[in-house]
């Protein structure tokens, strides 16, 4: 205001004034300016520089002239004088006027500018705000001269912090053009460093921005240092948005300075949130990195130069994180540019350029990708190739980002590679030469770039071929998988030459590159989802084979002499040929390999002549195997070709039947079985004579040779036997004959192969009678024993040849006593538990009972194993099985097989499947199920499937697993081959077993030892023994004398076997249900529920089976829960009650999972029960069950807090919730006897009050009494058995009562009760105060007390007035439970709570109150502790309510604070010294309530009132002294009228207030009544005669302070004489006297003793000399008396100040007396002595420092009064020397001293 006042007044002045007058007054300020001194010049200035600024608008030349000559008189003056302030405001007002001149304004500039630089600081921060506010309008030259100034004042005052008042002018520009220009110039601050010697302008600046910064002289460092600093807390200070400022902090961190840089990145944090794809942000910072050096149209001053590398190094980290920056073309490829090939770059800025690409390859438009990425690409080629010989960290980081980016760039852009393989040679060579740490990311590239080539030219991809094959031979791994890679990648299946590489990686030492050769091999083989083979498209034989052929052409060399080497790795040959097979069976399925077509047999005879080379010595076994089953397979599809061109190589493959593996020799066999097809029929005979010599020579073989031998025996003579001609029936005889004898003669594995030569045989004629011992017989008759023998032995391999021989030997047999022997043998395995030898014997079983799905020359002439092999046991696809049309038909006449197919139907239905041994119906379980799979078709069976289902749904609840999952494998397949009405009832079967409402079983009689239970499923016998058997559960029933216990026994097992049953169903019904279809959608609401549960029982195995069936019935698994939700948790809550544990424990589970994420319209009306099942289950006698319970509770928990959510459940819902939750935790949780369900109750509870909100209301009163209740009921018991006994282990009471409070009130139901507050409301109160009243009455527990008082408290404080209309209530119930309460933390809260309602109360009740409470200060010790803790709490929470009472409060205060009770007292002391800022004041204020009251209490009947109210009196006297005259009257009265009379403990007292009343107001006293103070002499005199030692010992002090307190001289003659017969009423106590006893003192009345020579003193002290003369002979026998040597110490100590207080009275009497001079004589001659005895004889430093004190008054005495010249000499002068030379107290030394100088002073004559 001043400055504006001020430049309009200037204006003013020379407003209206023509240019003459206007020059006349500028030349007299002139002549005034030169006039004035300096000191006068500011004040001056102030005026005179304003006006002549404004003078410059004159268009006259003479007033401009006269202007610019003040102006440079100012100059002069004061330029060197920077204490001479010029007028900065009125400046600043004149140059922002709308109609000021420019050259005003010019002038005004300058001048502003001076002026800040003497301007005071205060000042300058004031006025730099408002010189940028609107800056944007200032001419270019202005702005800058104004933007210094501004940073040169934040510098100087804002460089460490701004204030909130200057921030908030700041913050006024904000958002304007103004603020645009202002940060401009604080970036282009901050960016400016001090020019290096070279010049040159600052990075990050034009010349243009950078003079503009420093001005006309460059700044000094210190000097920029502050000013950055200013500028970076002003522009914190402004808060603007992060985008704005980003770039300025940014730039701050890569100042040179170091606290720039840390300020910056301080600030840098803070604007975390700045988004980085703003356009105007990354724009600047392009500009801050880039600059516009290169820019041609811009001037050269203006051209700014790139930042500083620092600065560029952190802006490529922001860069690589803006989508934006990878997007802003062409900044970003001049950015990349910059860091890879830009002068000043670093390696640091290459690696960040490299990974800025890396970032812009990702991200980058495809549009901007187009301009920039040939670019990009070029140059980090270039880059790769000028960084090819440097090694350091840095550029191996950029090496790495630069492959990275290559790889991204093929992703995004594949035509900038797939026309040439220049990138692919160079990948590929960088993974031969780079470094081991780079290569990982070389190789990562090249597999990215793979991609790109992926449909390229053929022309690339020819050239491709060839690298890649160039490459699989490289040394290192890296390229070597890379080749195999990009094989696998770029080209598919049929592609030759990618498939030949994928087989030389097959060989590779490295893991990794074989699996991924495989897999390009063979794709999917490894994978879980198994790609079939017909989806895949292999190439054709003949073009693999030559490509194969051309790389090795070796190959084409026949093998007539098994060769030494291969001509490929073994893994590799392996790899190939299962390739080769994969191609040839392909092609034969496409019917392009067909034997009658001559174009075939190029490639067959070459495959064969790739197999034959195989077969080298150097192979491997799995080679030689591999090789010799592919020449079976091949022959096969080629047995005409294959055998003709092996027919000749006979004697080539009998080399092999001696080979070291099994699987080679039976392969080569079957070869030669398919041969001997060609050959005449005697080189056939031959060779099987050969055969035979061989075994049955007398030249021990090798094991492999015989096995060999027998195996080709076998294949041979069947082959032989199945054409025309066959061989003789002799050479036929021979053959069985030496079969016969290895069988009888050889172990057990060599029998087999013989059996299984003659099951060979048997497949194509009935074996014939063979001689034996003289006669003939069939072969089984023979071998019958050595059979059996074998078929008992533990060797499973040979048994399952030996076996499956049986049947094939009986498939052309006619005779039933051999097909009898057969069925005996098999029958006899019908209680092995091995499962491949029950197969096998069903495999064989089958082939008796016919129709079995192969031909005999299936079994010789393929790579046929065995039936049960093929189908793979239970996994086999057995639809493919069923339809297979070809099969084995018997020779001859049927009827023999009938009967077979009768033995074998009667053996398994009567024996085996209901056999009471496990064993045996596991055995039937096998064979049923093997007939009904690979005789399925056959009529017989098609009519047993009634009983076969039957046997089947009753043998799926065996507690055997594989007996279980058989029985299920064949329901299913009974339900396959079964007709509709069979479909339907098994469907029926299956769901009823698994709802538990099947039919009962089929009855198994139990013997001695069949197995109820599984061995130590119900642990052991009393006597340690296993428990498992029927006979054993019998034996324990009766050991433990309960028989009926079997049953219980036998109940359980049935409950087992129920399990089973749905385990064993759910296995059939899983592979039903997806056959079943539409069939099963009556009974999914019944399965629904059940399947669900079982999903989660307990044993793993039934969830695994339910988990079949779910898979097959349910395809969408969360819609179906949906539909079925209520009958799926009403049955889960019923069986959360079962009996049965299992069903309990998987409800529970069940229920946890599918409750989780319901809405409340889906669980609402289940909720309750769901609770309930929870609370049940956590209460399980199981432990598992318990834990299940736990889960539930805590899914039903989270439930329950969702939906009582308000933030995520609609209000209605959440309050609907609460209703149903919150009652039952209340009744049911919070109140159980279980801790956990406790806990858990209380848990929720407080989360549902968090979450709840106001739904929470309607149960607040219900919930807040729980709490309240439970604070005490779920506390700790040991913490109330503690208390107990803290007494007797030393803890406070109180200490452990707070410790208790404490922890209640660290507890979740205080936290609940506080949530709860927070949501009272009015409505709520009228239930809540009720209930809290009777919680008040009633509750019980110490937390539960102070919890409902703390609740009261908080609860007020929350609702404030609205709990004015219950205000009487409370306190009518809170005050007489603070009475009655005896725990002090329970008394302190319920006063806290009192005083908190009484804010609020109506005036008359809190006057009802304040008086009732003032009244309990009469009452008990519990009714003063009461009243004191409630004034306390009134004084702390009600203040000003208490403010208007102090009238009646202040006087019990007061008066209670001299309680006899210490602790009471001091609750008082603390409240009076807490409320009573002066207690002088406080008295004077209320002394009439006070006396009033002590009145009152002096009159009660109480004495302890009594006393009180007299220790009340003293502190009157003592704090008002003479001010308590006005009431002195009264209180004397009251007094005099107690003291007579009776005594009684503490009455004593009395006699001290009538003695502090008296010193305080003794003259008012008796200026009232001068009879009075003799009426109170009398009294004291009279309690002085009383025998009570304590009250007459105050008696005698009350004496003391009346006679010194009224002065009066008559008083001696009324007191002395008293004191003197007391004092001489008895004989002076002897020494050994001394320790009498106490009841002994109590009745002393006689002798002297301290306090009545204090009396003696005082009445000395008022009495006139006449008066002590007349009594000086009592006097002195007093004293002597009194210092006799038995007295105590104490009593001559008072005996010295009493002859000192004579001494003085003498010394002072004026008069001379003779009878002075008597005394004085007396006091000398008889005193003194018996003084310096004192001294002599007591050894206390006190008592020698006053007596020596006493005996010099006493000499001084005598001295002055009564010694003259002559007189006799002292006697006692030498003791006193003496005692002198002796003492050892420095005071008394000093003062005996003076005695003996002065009696050795020469006496003056008189």
């Amino acid at each position: 205001m001043a400055a504006s006042s001020s430049s309009s007044s200037s204006a003013g002045i020379l407003s209206g004034k023509s240019d003459e007058e206007k020059e006349e007054i500028l030349d007299r300020m002139l002549t005034r300016l030169a006039l004035c001194e300096d000191s006068n010049l500011q004040n001056l200035l102030s005026k005179l520089l304003p006006l002549s600024i404004s003078a410059l608008s004159s268009n006259s030349p003479l007033v401009r002239n006269k202007v610019i000559e003040i102006l440079s008189h100012v100059n002069k003056r004061v330029k060197h004088q920077l204490e001479i302030g010029l007028p900065l405001s009125e400046l600043w007002k004149l140059y922002i006027e709308a109609n000021a001149a420019p050259m005003v304004k010019n002038f005004c500039i300058v001048y502003i500018e001076m002026a800040f630089e003497r301007a005071r600081q205060e000042e300058k921060v004031y006025m730099a705000p408002d010189l940028v506010a609107n800056i944007s309008k200032l001419p270019t030259q202005h702005q800058e001269i104004i933007l210094r100034i501004s940073a040169k004042v934040m510098g100087e005052c804002h460089s460490t912090q701004v204030n909130d008042e200057v921030a908030a002018k700041y913050r006024l520009i904000s958002g304007s053009q103004d603020s645009e220009t202002f940060l401009e110039f604080c970036l282009h601050t901050v960016l400016y460093q001090p020019p290096q010697q070279g010049g040159g302008c600052p990075a990050g600046l034009s010349i243009t921005q950078s003079e503009r910064v420093t001005g006309k002289s460059p700044l000094k460092t210190d000097m920029l240092l502050t000013m950055k600093l200013g500028i970076l807390n002003v522009v914190q200070a402004m808060e603007l948005a992060p985008e704005v400022v980003y770039a300025l902090y940014v730039a701050a961190c890569a100042d040179c300075q170091e606290p720039v840089v840390k300020r910056g990145e301080e600030l840098l944090k803070k604007a975390s949130g700045v988004n980085l794809d703003d356009a105007n942000l990354i724009n600047r910072l392009f500009l801050l990195f880039n600059g516009t050096a290169g820019v041609e149209h811009i001037a050269a001053t203006s051209r700014v130069n790139p930042g500083n590398p620092s600065l560029r190094t952190r802006l490529m980290s922001i860069f690589c994180r803006s989508i934006t920056a990878a997007n802003s073309f062409p900044s970003t490829l001049q950015c990349i540019f910059g860091c890879i090939y830009g002068t000043g770059t670093t390696s640091r800025l290459k690696q960040l350029g490299m990974e800025f690409t890396v970032w812009v390859f990702k991200h980058a438009r495809m549009d901007q990708l187009k301009l920039m990425g040939p670019l990009i690409l070029n140059g980090i080629l270039k880059s790769l190739d000028d960084s090819a010989s440097e090694s350091d960290a840095v550029v191996r980081d950029a090496k790495i980002f630069a492959f990275q980016a290559i790889g991204l760039l093929a992703h995004r852009m594949p035509q900038l590679f797939r026309e040439k393989i220049d990138m692919a040679v160079r990948l590929f060579n960088a993974l031969k030469l780079e470094s081991q740490f780079v290569r990982l990311t070389v190789q990562e590239a090249t597999n990215a770039v793979a991609v790109a080539y992926k449909g390229a030219p053929t022309s690339v991809l020819k050239d491709l071929e060839a690298l890649l094959l160039k490459n699989s031979h490289a040394e290192q791994s890296e390229v070597r998988f890379s080749a195999v890679r990009w094989a696998t990648s770029i080209f598919d299946l049929q592609h030759c030459p990618s498939r030949f590489i994928c087989m030389l990686g097959a060989s590779d030492s490295k893991l990794d590159i074989r699996e991924m050769a495989l897999e390009g091999l063979f794709p999917g083989k490894d994978r879980r989802t198994i790609i079939e083979n017909t989806d895949l498209k292999y190439p054709k034989l003949g073009e693999m084979l030559d490509y194969i052929f051309n790389q090795q052409p070796a190959l084409l060399e026949s093998a007539e002499v098994r060769e030494t080497n291969l001509l490929f790795p073994s893994n590799m040959y392996v790899a190939m040929i299962s390739f080769l097979l994969n191609c040839f069976e392909a092609d034969v399925e496409k019917n392009n390999l067909v034997e009658s077509n001559s174009d075939s047999w190029p490639s067959v005879e070459k495959i064969c002549l790739l197999l034959e080379h195989a077969l080298a010595y150097e192979g491997s076994a799995e080679l030689h195997a591999k090789a010799c089953k592919a020449l079976v397979t091949v022959g096969s599809h080629f047995p005409e070709m294959i055998a003709s061109r092996y027919a000749v190589k006979v004697s080539w493959l009998k080399q092999f039947l001696g080979h070291v593996d099994l699987d080679t020799r039976e392969s080569v066999a079957r070869l030669l079985g398919i041969a001997s097809c060609s050959l005449p029929i005697s080189e056939v005979s031959d060779l099987i004579c050969d055969l035979i010599s061989s075994i049955g020579g007398s030249l021990k073989l090798r094991f492999e040779i015989k096995h060999g031998v027998l195996c080709a025996l076998g294949y041979v003579t069947a082959n032989c036997m199945s054409r025309t001609p066959t061989i003789s029936e002799s050479l036929l005889q021979n053959v069985l004959k030496c079969l016969v004898d290895v069988v009888n003669s050889e172990t057990a594995t060599l029998a087999s192969v013989a059996m299984q030569a003659l099951g060979h045989i048997g497949l194509c004629v009935p074996l014939p009678l063979v001689s034996h011992e003289s006669s003939s017989a069939t072969v089984l008759l023979i071998l019958n024993e050595k059979l059996n023998k074998l078929l008992s032995s533990d060797d499973i391999k040979p048994i399952q040849k030996i076996v499956i021989a049986l049947g094939h030997i009986c498939v052309k047999e006619s005779s039933s006593s051999h097909l009898k022997s057969a069925l005996d043998l098999i029958f006899s395995l019908s209680r092995s538990k091995v499962e491949d030898i029950l197969f096998a014997a069903g495999e064989a079983l089958s082939f008796l009972w016919g129709g079995v799905p192969v031909t005999s020359d299936m079994i010789l002439k393929t790579t046929y194993t065995s039936l049960s092999m093929s189908s793979n046991f239970l996994m086999g696809d057995v639809s493919s099985t069923l339809s297979t049309s070809t099969s084995m038909e018997f020779d001859g006449n049927d009827d023999f097989h009938v009967t077979v197919r009768d033995a074998v139907t009667r053996q398994l239905f009567d024996v085996l499947l209901y056999s009471s041994k496990k064993e045996e119906r596991c055995a039937g379980t096998v064979w049923l199920l093997s007939l009904t799979m690979y005789c399925g078709c056959h009529p017989t069976i098609q009519k047993l499937l009634p009983e076969i289902q039957e046997a089947f749904s009753h043998l799926i609840g065996e507690q055997n697993e594989l007996t279980q999952e058989l029985a299920s494998q064949g329901l299913s397949i009974v339900y396959e081959i079964g007709d509709a009405s069979m479909k339907k009832n098994l469907v029926n079967a299956l769901v009823g077993t698994l709802t538990g409402s099947g039919k009962r079983k089929r009855a198994v009689k139990l013997v001695e030892d069949s197995e109820v239970f599984q061995e130590g499923a119900i642990g052991g016998s009393l006597s340690g023994g296993k428990l498992s058997t029927y006979k054993e559960l019998c034996n324990l029933a009766n050991e433990m004398g309960q028989p009926d216990m079997i049953y219980k026994f036998m109940d359980l097992a049935n409950y087992q076997a129920s399990l089973n049953s749905k385990r064993g169903a759910a296995f059939g019904f899983s592979k039903i249900a997806k056959l079943a279809g539409d069939a099963l959608q009556p009974h999914l609401r019944l399965l629904i529920p059940r399947l669900v549960r079982y999903l989660y029982d307990p044993d793993k195995n039934v969830q695994d089976a339910m988990a079949h069936i779910w898979k097959s019935l349910v395809a969408d698994s969360k819609r179906t829960i949906d539909d079925h939700l209520d009958l799926i948790i009403e049955d889960l809550l019923l069986q959360c009650g079962s009996r049965l544990w299992r069903s309990r424990e998987a409800s529970c589970l069940a229920l946890a999972d599918i409750i989780q994420g319901r809405k409340f319209d889906q669980v609402g009306k289940h909720l309750k029960k769901i609770w309930t099942a929870a609370f049940r289950a956590m209460d399980d006698i199981k432990e598992t069950v318990r834990n299940a319970g736990d889960k539930l509770c805590r899914a039903v928990s989270s439930l329950t807090i969702r939906l009582c959510d308000v933030a995520l459940t609609d209000i209605s819902d959440a309050r609907k919730t609460m209703d149903i939750a919150l009652p039952l935790f209340l009744t049911e949780g919070i109140m159980s006897k279980v801790d956990s369900i406790r806990k858990a109750s209380i848990g929720i509870v407080t989360k549902l009050a968090k979450g709840a909100g106001t739904a929470i209301r309607p149960h607040l009163s219900d919930l807040v009494c729980c709490m309240l209740e439970g604070l005490s009921s779920l506390e700790d018991q040991g913490l109330n058995y503690v208390e107990l006994h803290a007494a007797n282990v030393g803890i406070q009471t109180e200490k452990l009562e707070n410790l208790r409070i404490s922890i209640a009130k660290g507890s979740p139901m205080w936290e609940t009760l506080d949530l709860c507050i927070e949501v009272v409301d009015d409505q709520s109160l009228e239930q809540l105060v009720p209930r809290l009243s009777q919680l008040v009455r009633s509750g019980v527990g110490l937390n539960t007390r102070v919890g409902v008082a703390s609740f009261i408290s908080l609860l007020v404080q929350k609702v404030g007035v609205s709990i004015k209309p219950f205000t009487g209530i409370l306190l009518k119930l809170l005050f007489p439970v603070v009475k009655e309460e005896r725990s002090a933390s329970s008394k302190r809260a319920f006063a806290n709570a009192c005083a908190i309602v009484l804010k609020y109360a109506g005036p008359s009740q809190i006057e009802k109150l304040i008086e009732d409470t003032a009244a309990l200060h009469t009452g008990d010790r519990n009714a003063q502790i009461s009243c004191a803790l409630l004034l306390k709490s009134y004084s702390s929470m009600a203040t000003d309510v208490l403010g208007g009472y102090h009238a009646t409060i202040v006087p019990v205060l007061f008066l209670s604070r001299f309680d006899d009770d210490k602790n009471v007292a001091s609750l008082y002391e603390e409240l009076w010294e807490e409320n009573m800022s002066s207690e002088r004041v406080t008295i004077q204020l209320y002394l009439g309530e006070i006396v009033t009251l002590i009145s009152e209490g002096m009159m009660s009947s109480s004495w302890v009132s009594k006393k009180k109210a007299a220790q009340g009196i003293c502190k009157l006297s003592e704090v008002l002294g003479e001010s308590l005259s006005s009431f002195h009257e009264l209180l004397l009265t009251s007094l005099m009228k107690e003291i007579p009379g009776r005594l009684w403990e503490g009455k004593d007292a009395l006699l001290l207030a009538l003695a502090a009343i008296c010193t305080s107001c003794g003259k008012a006293i008796s200026s009232a009544s001068p009879a009075t103070p003799e009426a109170v002499l009398s009294l004291v005199t009279s309690a002085c005669k009383k025998k009570d030692k304590k009250y007459r010992e105050a008696a005698f002090c009350c004496l003391e302070k009346v006679i010194k307190a009224f002065d009066n001289p008559d008083f001696f003659n009324m007191v002395f004489p008293l004191l003197f017969e007391i004092c001489n009423s008895g004989q002076v106590p002897s020494t050994n006297n001394v320790n009498k006893s106490e009841a002994d003192e109590k009745d002393d009345t006689s002798g002297p003793n301290e306090k009545i020579m204090d009396c003696i003193t005082s009445c000395i002290h008022v009495a006139c000399a006449t008066d002590i003369l007349r009594e000086q002979n009592n006097l002195v026998h007093v004293f002597l008396v009194s210092l006799a040597p038995g007295i105590r110490w104490t009593v001559k100590m008072s005996v010295f100040s009493s002859i000192k207080e004579l001494c003085s009275k003498l010394h002072n009497e004026s008069e001379e007396i003779s009878s002075l001079t008597a005394l004085v004589c007396e006091l000398f001659h008889s005193v003194s002595p018996k003084v310096v005895e004192c001294i002599s004889t007591i050894k206390i430093a006190q008592v020698h420092v006053a007596a020596s004190d006493c005996l010099l008054e006493m000499i001084k005495l005598y001295e002055s009064r009564a010694r003259v010249e002559g007189a006799e000499e002292v006697g006692f002068r030498d003791e006193l020397v003496h005692q002198w030379e002796i003492e050892r107290n420095g005071e008394a030394k000093s003062l005996l001293k003076k005695c003996i100088d002065i009696l050795q002073k020469p006496t003056s004559s008189s």
